[in-house]
């Protein structure tokens, strides 16, 4: 038996459908971490119904993949791609152009419809493009080029947003869109693969069904989609935090992207790290960091000044969310490589790839769950200036410049991390609640959870 060389080699295929990736996530992560914003400042909603919007949009994004994956293997990857990038580049278009709730809301459902097409068939042809022996290469360049595409629309949203207003980021998005479009269209062939029975509907929603019905694996989702509510802040609350609390001139667009950087930059050691730990216990350390992240970001109140670093004066704003931010993708680099391992030890022999197919649902419902504590909360601690009375806006602007002091109403704005904060305590709580209960009941007819 001859084994298979194992190389850095694919077909064109790959690389185009990588590259079109690459655009998608820069258009989607620079109009989503300016989403609450947007809806804010120019649609006119608050907080709260903010909160809502941009939730119910994040989340979907993270369901309705699972469905329009086996529409995709019927349609076939080819016109399933150009139909997502059609609607994604129509989507942030209606957001460029309309700025009422009804028209805005079928954008951004555009948006969603379309996205969930794109993650299976790019997932699906990375695999399909690779062999038994290349495949982690394969998608450890697709999951670089997500955060190569997540980094780089963060990037550019910051100055379209400061300069021209944010208003005009949903167009950076259109454009993006329209690239990968192109790109598709006169580039994209993908190998036909009509011997696979494609997954239906029905499949797929009776696979959710048996799955979410497993006790333990919905509780391991639930527990985890502790951590990712308070990642999720990065876009949920966090860049109207900074630029209420320090200016409109600063970039959280920026801070964002330190979470990508650290990932990048640490998950392999860490993964090297933790390669002989059980599942369970990598986890643990990733849920018990995760609150610290969100008292990081709390600590900037304590900072009457800003603080002295390298010859530079650092607003505390922006020191202790880049600490907190990066202590976010420390953490998340413990999670993510044994997450999945865990989580197909939950599943029933033979049930192990329904299972992992699922195990993304604890976004969905942290992005649910994170966005609409967040308008409570910024409403309630960190409300938008431009709700306040006359005279406190022109405090809070005179504030920001240094010319006044806080505005009452700020004064405990750090509340909200305190808050996420908590949530994380208590994820981490009921974490080792799981692995005991799970580790008691295995002791009794086989281990399944280390």
């Amino acid at each position: 038996m001859t084994t298979e060389k194992v190389s850095w080699r694919f077909p064109a295929t790959f690389w185009i459908a990588n590259v079109a990736e690459l655009f998608e996530r820069a258009a989607y992560y620079g109009t989503f971490i300016a989403a609450r914003t947007y809806l804010i400042r120019v649609v006119g909603l608050d907080d709260v119904q903010a909160g809502f919007v941009a939730g119910l949009f994040g989340a979907l994004i993270y369901l309705l993949p699972f469905f329009n994956g086996a529409l995709a293997d019927r349609f076939g990857f080819r016109a399933s791609l150009i139909l997502a990038f059609a609607l994604l580049t129509a989507g942030y278009g209606v957001l460029g152009i309309f700025h009422t709730i009804g028209p805005v809301s079928l954008g951004l459902f555009l948006i969603v419809l379309g996205g969930s097409f794109v993650k299976p068939v790019i997932t699906a042809t990375t695999s399909r493009s690779s062999t038994e022996a290349n495949r982690a290469r394969a998608f450890s360049i697709f999951y670089m080029i997500v955060n190569i595409g997540a980094f780089t629309g963060k990037t550019i949203a910051a100055p379209i947003r400061i300069e021209m207003g944010v208003q005009q980021v949903p167009w950076f998005s259109a454009a993006a869109s329209a690239i990968a479009l192109l790109i598709t269209v006169l580039f994209y062939r993908p190998a036909d693969n009509a011997a696979e029975r494609p997954r239906s509907f029905s499949e797929t929603f009776h696979g959710l069904i048996a799955a979410m019905g497993n006790l333990r694996f919905a509780a391991l989702i639930l527990i985890t989609a502790g951590f990712w509510a308070i990642q999720g802040q990065l876009y949920a609350s966090m860049p109207d935090y900074v630029i209420r609390m320090a200016g409109e001139t600063y970039k959280p667009e920026w801070y964002a992207n330190v979470n990508p950087l650290v990932v990048v930059t640490c998950v392999v050691w860490v993964t090297q790290l933790v390669r002989a730990w059980p599942p369970a216990r990598s986890i643990a350390v990733a849920m018990a960091l995760i609150p610290l992240s969100a008292f990081a970001m709390a600590a900037s109140h304590l900072f009457k000044e800003p603080i002295r670093l390298l010859d530079a004066n650092i607003h505390p704003i922006t020191a202790m969310m880049v600490a907190g931010i990066a202590l976010t993708g420390f953490a998340e680099c413990f999670l993510s490589p044994k997450y999945l391992e865990f989580a197909s030890k939950q599943a029933p022999p033979g049930r192990e790839g329904l299972y992992l197919g699922f195990a993304h649902m604890n976004t969905f419902f942290a992005w649910l769950f994170g966005f609409i504590f967040a308008g409570y909360l910024l409403k309630a601690f960190c409300p938008d200036p431009r709700t306040l009375p006359p005279e406190m806006q022109q405090q809070h602007t005179q504030w920001l410049g240094g010319q006044a002091p806080m505005p009452e109403v700020y004064a405990h704005a750090h509340y909200l991390w305190y808050a996420f904060a908590g949530v994380g305590v208590l994820a981490f709580a009921l974490m080792l609640i799981y692995i005991w209960y799970t580790r008691r009941i295995d002791a009794q007819g086989g281990d399944k959870s280390s």
